[in-house]
C-alpha cells in the first residue's frame, strides 16, 4: 500500500502564526516517515501567553487555548508553541510558564514545549555558546534586541546579530511592514545563504537562524559545510526536541548535524 503520512510513530502538534506557510513546509520536509505534523494557527501578537500583572503566571491567548482544546482530540505526543518571538518578548522565565499553562489544557500524555526552549537545548547539545544570530527581515530592532537579551539571560553570548536583507524589491519598507506586505512568502534562500556566509564573525562557534517563519531549512547543510560550524534553525530545533521526547531512534539526513546527531540514536 502507498504511504499516507500516518503518524504511527508519533503525532506532533504545532502552534504557528496564522499567516505563515514556512513552518508546515519545513516540518513536513524534515520529519522522518511515520511522524505526522498537525498545525493550529494563532493570530495573537507576541507573546502568545501574556504575563499576568503580578507575573505569577501567564494566560493563553484565545487561539492558543482553543488549539490546546483541539489537540485534546488529536492527542499528539508533543505540542510545540512554534513562535520564537513569544519566547524573546516573554523573557527568561516565560517558556516554563507557558509550558505549565499549555499542559493544564492538553491531554496528560502530551508533552508541551516552546521554540525558545527547543533552540536553547539544541545549542547546548551541539556545544554552541556563541552563536551568530540571524533573524528574518521583518523582525524590528526592538525584537532583535529582545532576542539577544533572552539568550544572554541563559549564558548564551551572541557575538553579532544580523537581520536578513531581502531582495531589492523589498528595500525601503520598514521591517514591521514587510510581513503584512507579503515578504514572508517571498524569501530567497540563496540570498540568505550568501549573507550568512559573508557576515558570520570569526568568534562565533555556531549559527542560529531564529524565527519559525524564516525559510532556511534547505541551506542548513550547505552552511555547515561552508562555515565549518554547526547550524541551529528554529523549526529544525523543535523537530529535534520532539523526536527526542518521543524516543525516536534514527537519523534525519540533509538538515544539519543536529538531526543527524547521536542524540536520536542513543
Amino acid at each position: 500500500m502507498a504511504a499516507d503520512n500516518w503518524g504511527d510513530i508519533a503525532r506532533i502538534g504545532v502552534f504557528i502564526v496564522a499567516r505563515e506557510v514556512v513552518p508546515e513546509a519545513e516540518w513536513w520536509a524534515m520529519r522522518p516517515p511515520g511522524v505526522s505534523v498537525h498545525a493550529a494557527r494563532v493570530t495573537a501578537g507576541a507573546p502568545w501567553a501574556p504575563w499576568r500583572a503580578d507575573r505569577s503566571g501567564v494566560d493563553l491567548a484565545p487561539d492558543l487555548a482553543a488549539g490546546c482544546g483541539a489537540f485534546s482530540g488529536i492527542r499528539p505526543n508533543v505540542a510545540v508553541l512554534a513562535h520564537s518571538s513569544s519566547s524573546f518578548v516573554g523573557g527568561s522565565h516565560w517558556d516554563e510558564a507557558a509550558i505549565r499553562a499549555m499542559a493544564a489544557r492538553l491531554p496528560p500524555e502530551t508533552v508541551a514545549t516552546t521554540n525558545g526552549l527547543d533552540m536553547r537545548l539544541a545549542l547546548a547539545h551541539l556545544g554552541v555558546r556563541r552563536p551568530f544570530l540571524v533573524m528574518p527581515a521583518w523582525m524590528t530592532d526592538g525584537l532583535v534586541q529582545s532576542a539577544m537579551s533572552y539568550f544572554a539571560a541563559f549564558g548564551i553570548a551572541v557575538p553579532a546579530a544580523w537581520r536578513y536583507q531581502p531582495a531589492p524589491r523589498w528595500q525601503g519598507i520598514a521591517p514591521q511592514d514587510l510581513y503584512a506586505r507579503g515578504m514572508a512568502t517571498d524569501q530567497e534562500t540563496d540570498l540568505l545563504f550568501e549573507q550568512v556566509c559573508r557576515q558570520c564573525p570569526d568568534e562565533a562557534d555556531g549559527i542560529l537562524l531564529a524565527g519559525t517563519g524564516f525559510r532556511c531549512a534547505g541551506i542548513i547543510d550547505a552552511l555547515e559545510e561552508r562555515l565549518g560550524r554547526p547550524v541551529v534553525a528554529a523549526n529544525q530545533a523543535s523537530l529535534w526536541r520532539a523526536l527526542e521526547v518521543v524516543g525516536w531512534k534514527g537519523r534525519v539526513e540533509g538538515y544539519g548535524k543536529l538531526l543527524a546527531s547521536d542524540a536520536l540514536t542513543a
